[in-house]
């Protein structure tokens, strides 16, 4: 046994000696050194620090994000791709070293006398018994194939767990821009249900003075022209709530949890966390996009090694040990101990440009994945500007259009007024009223757009991971 064990160390032990692959090197970074100036937050929150639980304070939107997290079926099938890419990688990894196969075998042959000696008549009878242990086709691994192989099976798994990461912040930022909707809905419902009332009520007072002859009609088909608008737009707002729960019942795997906690007005949605952007470069480390498009680009280079080896010699062993007896008995005694070791070397000779057109193809993946990788990092740069962009200027927009639809509401005050008072004629009310029923339609539209923006800049940052998972 001990003269088997030996030429089969040294087979190991040369195995992989040359790796044929390109070295690994980030490409450069293909966007700006830094963010715009004016648009970096002076906030020293670190989002990649940050769960969700620890950035959203509703606990009703918390609560949804952990039933999505553990029920939505394009997560669960991620999370599959995972087990699928981790399999194949032990698959190809275990190819890197020796399978040893038990065999044992036992045997009668009938010999007719006469071809062993001429003229003689009958028969002999011999048993033959034999166990032992044996490897086939063991590829020494001298350029680095196998190993590259390996290499990229374990790159293509990596990649396989960042995407899976990559769409878990993904799902948590679809579920709160649902649940931001929705709540946009419901206060834009409860707008319009207000307005429809107040309408109703400035109807009713512009039918008694058509009919106590103080007015004309005009005012009264006015008023009417109000209510009809106010009860077009509340049934517009409850059409899109209804999608918007279906589209929620989706993100969250089935319809949600009736015992859910109660939420938060969109007022009292900010939580006042100011994140810091850092660089560009930070994003390579936290952006799980990035880092899959990064580990593709490794298992692509392997892949060329693996290619490259291809040009070189296969080189095999086979082997065996154990026992041979024509007595069971004696099986393990005396001199039964057999043993055999043999290398083979391959070589295709002529392969019609197969193996360099394997190599072609590798390197064009290759430069795929570098444009890719490129790609990723300018979508996640482009991604966070926006967001650091959105949440100055939407800030902004916010407090500007407080400032309008106060506005509005003295103007339509002041035209009521002087209605009543017979000093304007009931086409300026409808202005007004029109003018502070957009205003404030405008003002939950961009406050829930802030929200959004606000999940969009913490999840760009990799922010969602940290003791979620």
């Amino acid at each position: 046994m001990r003269r088997m064990i030996g030429p089969a160390l040294v087979a190991l032990a040369l195995s992989g000696c040359v790796n044929m692959a390109p070295d690994h090197e980030r490409p450069a970074l293909a966007t700006a050194d830094a963010y715009a100036p004016q648009l970096r937050p002076d906030g020293r929150v670190v989002a990649a620090s940050l769960s969700y639980r620890e950035w959203f304070s509703d606990p009703r939107l918390v609560a949804l994000v952990d039933t999505a997290l553990t029920q939505n079926r394009d997560l669960l099938a991620a999370t599959a791709r995972i087990e699928q890419a981790r399999a194949q990688y032990r698959i190809q990894d275990s190819r890197r070293l020796p399978t040893p196969v038990a065999n044992a075998a036992a045997s009668r042959s009938r010999t007719p006398l006469a071809t062993v000696a001429p003229g003689a008549s009958g028969s002999t009878t011999a048993d033959r018994f034999e166990v032992g242990v044996g490897v086939s086709s063991f590829e020494l691994d001298f350029w680095g194939r196998i190993a590259n192989l390996s290499d990229a099976a374990r790159a293509q798994y990596l990649a396989a767990e960042a995407n899976q990461r990559a769409f878990y912040l993904s799902l948590i930022a679809d579920v709160a821009s649902t649940y931001f909707a929705l709540l946009e809905a419901g206060e834009q419902i409860d707008l319009a249900q207000a307005t429809l009332e107040s309408r109703q009520a400035g109807l009713r007072i512009a039918q008694l003075r058509l009919d106590a002859g103080v007015t004309s009609a005009l005012p009264f088909r006015q008023a009417e022209t109000l209510l009809t608008t106010a009860e077009q737009q509340l049934a517009a707002q409850r059409l899109s709530q209804a999608r918007l729960r279906n589209q929620l019942s989706v993100l969250v795997g089935g319809s949600p949890r009736t015992d859910l906690p109660s939420g938060l007005p969109m007022e009292a949605q900010e939580n006042g966390v100011l994140l810091s952007a850092g660089l560009p470069s930070d994003l390579m480390y936290v952006r799980p996009d990035v880092i899959a498009a990064e580990e593709e680009l490794r298992a692509a280079r392997a892949n060329i090694g693996a290619a490259r080896a291809a040009f070189f010699p296969s080189i095999s062993l086979t082997g065996s040990a154990g026992f041979a007896s024509r007595d069971l008995d004696g099986l393990f005694k005396g001199d039964g101990f057999t043993w055999s070791f043999g290398p083979s070397i391959s070589l295709p000779i002529f392969d019609w440009g197969a193996r360099q057109s394997d190599l072609d193809l590798a390197k064009a993946r290759e430069v795929e994945q570098v444009a890719l990788y490129e790609k990723a990092v300018q979508v996640a740069f482009r991604e966070v500007s926006d967001a650091l962009a959105g949440r100055r200027w939407l800030a902004e927009q916010v407090a500007a259009q407080k400032q309008g639809v106060e506005a509005q509401e003295h103007i339509a005050h002041l035209a009521r007024l002087r209605y009543r008072e017979g000093v304007a004629d009931y086409l300026a009310v409808l202005d007004a009223e029109r003018s502070l029923f957009s205003a404030q339609q405008q003002l939950l539209t961009t406050q829930r757009a802030f929200l959004q923006n606000s999940t969009t800049l913490f999840v760009s940052l990799g922010g969602g991971l940290a003791h979620s998972e």
